[in-house]
């Protein structure tokens, strides 16, 4: 619990593992019991068949929105779930307080198949800016973290993106078919080029995570929601890695982004990306 004169980055010195714990309950009670054993009435569609909630998404959501309360008393939550039921609380990520960024079920679509590229994303922000985050995909037993100046760790190592090997058409996962405008898709269409080997994404956060680890390049990403970019973009960052959006500027988890935005191994890829992006734009 943050004692009234601490600090935030004194809290992540504190309870930075209460926070991992947390997020690795949540998994344990109310995701992995239900993982390939999904009964119908468990899953149901919110804007259409290819948007997918489960009872493993709301039960953990809940689940780390007490748990994360507790531990940073003033602080609040949005939350995929949350928003979803009231849309007006995506808003706190403009306040003042500290907000957690929940997705508790990063991948639901994979989740729902059976397939374990999932994941949990908890980041911490305040007044705009990425403080901490965790990203865990239980299924394979994968904890990633990482604290603004700290550097980015996987199972308690520590990553470095690195540049991309020369030669080598660029691996970039991008925003999937399903989930795309017509403007986006022609956006997308300038990856379309010699030197690049595009694929639709999974989980965002798994994708995020591949890029830190330097197993893939770059992303392209349509969409600004907050919960499916914070975790994974502070990832990259500490691991040596830039985001950046049409403009040239970095991502804002506030919104107002130029959109596609890009997330990449290294600054020079970032701004190759981009510029590809804008080309089809």
């Amino acid at each position: 619990m943050i004692e009234e004169t601490e600090t935030i980055d004194e809290f992540l010195a504190r309870h930075a593992a209460d926070v991992e714990d947390a997020v690795r309950k949540a998994a344990a009670a109310e995701i992995m019991p239900r993982f390939r054993r999904l009964a119908a009435h468990e899953v149901d569609e919110k804007s259409g068949p290819h948007d997918l909630v489960t009872d493993a998404d709301r039960k953990a959501e809940l689940y780390l929105t007490e748990a994360l309360g507790t531990l940073l008393p003033g602080s609040v939550v949005v939350g995929e779930e949350a928003v979803h039921a009231n849309p007006a609380t995506y808003g706190a990520i403009q306040g003042d307080a500290p907000v957690w960024i929940i997705d508790p079920v990063d991948g639901t679509r994979q989740f729902v198949h059976g397939d374990d590229g999932f994941c949990t994303l908890v980041a911490l922000a305040r007044h705009g800016e990425l403080l901490a985050s965790w990203t865990y995909a239980p299924a394979r037993d994968q904890l990633a973290t990482a604290v603004r100046g700290q550097g980015a760790f996987l199972n308690g190592e520590r990553l470095y993106a690195g540049p991309p090997e020369p030669g080598r058409d660029l691996r970039v996962a991008t925003s999937h078919p399903d989930y795309t405008t017509d403007d986006q898709k022609r956006a997308l269409l300038g990856l379309r080029t010699e030197g690049v080997a595009p694929r639709a994404c999974g989980s965002a956060g798994l994708e995020y995570l591949a890029v830190a680890r330097g197993e893939s390049d770059g992303t392209a990403f349509s969409w600004e929601a907050a919960w499916d970019h914070a975790a994974g973009l502070l990832l990259v960052e500490e691991a040596g890695g830039v985001h950046l959006t049409l403009t040239g500027e970095p991502f804002r988890i506030t919104g107002g982004n130029s959109l596609p935005f890009t997330a990449a191994r290294d600054a020079a890829t970032a701004r190759r990306i981009a510029a590809l992006l804008a080309t089809g734009h």
